[in-house]
C-alpha cells in the first residue's frame, strides 16, 4: 500500500472483549505510536481540537518530540475527540489498508473504554446518555422539561450547568408529550398507490431524537414515502447506543444492538427494508454494531438491509423514479453535511435529494459543526465547540439562502448558534435549521406538523 492510495479505507473489528484491549501499558504504547505518526503529518490539524492539544503538547515539551511529553498528558486529546470519524474517513494518508493501520477515533475509544472499566463513569454527565429513559420522563411533562432546558432561564440552567455540566448557553433539544412512533399508530399518510414505486416497503427506525424531540422529521419521511408508494411501519425498540458509545459503555452499546436487531429481523425476513432517519443512527446499525460484533448473522443482515433516509429516497428516484409534485423551494438551501452521514461513504445524498427539487438551489457546507453529539453541549467544551464549528456557521449565514439544512439536527441547531453569534449584515434569512426530509416534504406541499 503507498502513502496516499486511492484504496477504500477498512474499518477493523473493534476487540474490546481482548483482555489486552483496557491493558493500560499497552494503551499507552498504541497511543504513542499513533500520535508520532500524527506528529510527523499533522495534515488533521483543522479538523476539531485533539490534534491541536495534541501538537501543543509536544511543541512545548522539552524535546520538542513526544518522548518527553507524560502520558498522564494524554487525557485531554482523548476528551477533546468527539469520534465523528472526519480523520479517518476524510484526512489520514495512514488508515488501513496502509501498513501503519492508523484509526484514531476507535484509539479514543479504546481509552475511554478502559476509564469505564476502572469505575471513571463522570457523575451526572453519565446520565445524559440515557435517552431512553430521559425522553420518557420527560415527555410525561413536555411543558416543564422544555421550561427547565430553555436557554433564557435564568434559574434552572445555572443549576444544570453546576449540576451536570451542561454550558447554560448550549441549546438543548425540546420533548414532545407524543412520541413519533405514538403519532404513527393514528396518523399515518394514505399510501399513494400509484407512485412509480408503489409496492416498497420499509421500517422506520425512530432514533431516540426522532422520537422523543422532533416527531416532525419522522412525519415528514412518512409523508414522503407514502407519496412515492411506500408502505411504512414505525419501529423503535431502543436507541442506537451512539451516546453510549461516545463515552465508551461498548458493552451496553452491544447489548442494544443485540436486542433492537432482534426486534427487526422479522421485518427484514418479510420483505421491509429498514430506514433510520438520523445520520448518527444509520451509521450504528450499518457499521459500528458490526465492528462490535463481528459474524452476528441478525447485525449483518440489519447492516444489508438499513439506509439513511436520503440515501433512500434517491436510491427511488434512480430507480423507479419520483412521485409527480415537487415544486421549487423559493430561496435555495444552505446544506451542512453532517459528518456521521460522510461516514457511512455513501456521497452526499442529503445533497443530491435536494438536487431532485425543481430549480434547485443548494449550498453544500461540508466543515464540522463543532457539536460531536453531547460533547459540545459540555461546560467544558461549548466555547470550543462553537469555535471548531464557526467556519460551518459563516458559510451558512454568508451562502445567501432561505433555508439551513443539516441530517443532524443537533448539528444544525449548534450551527445557528453559532451563526447568532457572527456579526454580519445582512442577517440571514433563515431562523433555524431544518432536517432536509423535511424541507423534500414542504416541497411535495405536504403539510409540516403543527401547521
Amino acid at each position: 500500500m503507498s502513502e496516499g492510495g486511492l484504496q477504500a479505507p477498512i474499518r477493523h473489528p473493534i476487540d474490546w472483549q481482548n483482555p489486552d484491549f483496557c491493558d493500560p501499558a499497552k494503551i499507552d504504547e498504541a497511543l504513542r505510536r499513533v500520535f508520532d505518526i500524527c506528529h510527523g503529518c499533522r495534515r488533521c490539524f483543522n479538523l476539531c481540537d485533539s490534534f491541536p492539544k495534541l501538537f501543543d503538547l509536544i511543541d512545548e515539551s522539552e524535546s520538542g518530540e513526544l518522548d518527553t511529553v507524560d502520558s498522564a498528558d494524554f487525557k485531554p486529546v482523548v476528551d477533546a475527540c468527539t469520534l465523528c470519524d472526519m480523520c479517518f474517513m476524510v484526512s489520514c494518508p495512514y488508515v488501513p489498508p496502509h501498513e501503519f493501520n492508523l484509526d484514531f477515533p476507535h484509539l479514543m475509544l479504546r481509552y475511554r473504554v478502559a476509564e469505564i472499566r476502572r469505575g471513571k463513569t463522570g457523575g451526572l454527565e453519565g446520565e445524559l446518555s440515557k435517552t431512553d429513559r430521559n425522553g420518557k420522563l420527560a415527555g410525561l411533562a413536555p411543558g416543564l422539561a422544555n421550561w427547565a432546558s430553555d436557554t433564557g432561564n435564568g434559574l434552572t440552567r445555572p443549576i444544570l450547568e453546576k449540576a451536570a455540566h451542561v454550558h447554560r448557553e448550549a441549546e438543548l433539544p425540546k420533548f414532545h408529550g407524543k412520541t413519533f412512533a405514538k403519532s404513527a399508530k393514528t396518523d399515518a399518510p394514505t399510501v399513494n398507490t400509484g407512485a412509480p414505486a408503489h409496492g416498497r416497503k420499509a421500517v422506520l427506525y425512530a432514533t431516540c431524537f426522532v422520537n422523543y424531540n422532533n416527531p416532525g422529521i419522522g412525519q415528514a419521511a412518512q409523508a414522503v414515502l407514502a407519496k412515492n408508494g411506500v408502505e411504512t411501519e414505525v419501529v423503535y425498540p431502543a436507541c442506537c447506543g451512539m451516546p453510549q458509545l461516545e463515552r465508551g459503555e461498548v458493552e451496553k452499546v452491544a447489548q442494544s444492538a443485540k436486542h433492537i436487531a432482534a426486534e427487526l429481523k422479522p421485518w427484514i425476513e418479510k420483505g421491509y427494508d429498514v430506514i433510520a432517519l438520523t445520520p448518527s443512527c444509520a451509521l450504528m446499525l450499518k457499521f459500528e454494531w458490526r465492528l462490535l460484533l463481528p459474524g452476528d448473522e441478525d447485525i449483518e443482515r440489519l447492516a444489508r438491509a438499513t439506509s439513511d433516509i436520503a440515501e433512500y429516497v434517491v436510491g427511488i428516484a434512480k430507480k423507479e423514479g419520483l412521485a409527480d409534485g415537487l415544486k421549487p423551494l423559493d430561496g435555495g438551501v444552505a446544506l451542512h453535511m453532517a459528518c456521521h452521514a460522510r461516514a457511512q461513504n455513501i456521497g452526499a445524498k442529503a445533497a443530491e435529494m435536494l438536487r431532485l427539487v425543481p430549480e434547485a438551489e443548494v449550498a453544500v457546507i461540508e466543515r464540522c459543526s463543532g457539536h460531536g453529539g453531547s460533547w459540545g453541549v459540555m461546560k467544558q467544551h461549548f466555547e470550543t465547540a462553537l469555535k471548531v464549528g464557526k467556519p460551518a456557521a459563516r458559510q451558512a449565514a454568508k451562502s445567501g439562502k432561505a433555508y439551513l439544512a443539516s441530517e443532524c439536527p443537533l448539528a444544525g441547531a449548534h450551527i445557528m448558534q453559532g451563526v447568532e453569534r457572527l456579526d454580519l449584515e445582512p442577517k440571514p434569512s433563515f431562523t433555524e435549521s431544518r432536517h432536509p426530509i423535511e424541507l423534500f416534504a414542504q416541497a411535495y406541499g405536504l403539510a409540516r406538523p403543527g401547521a
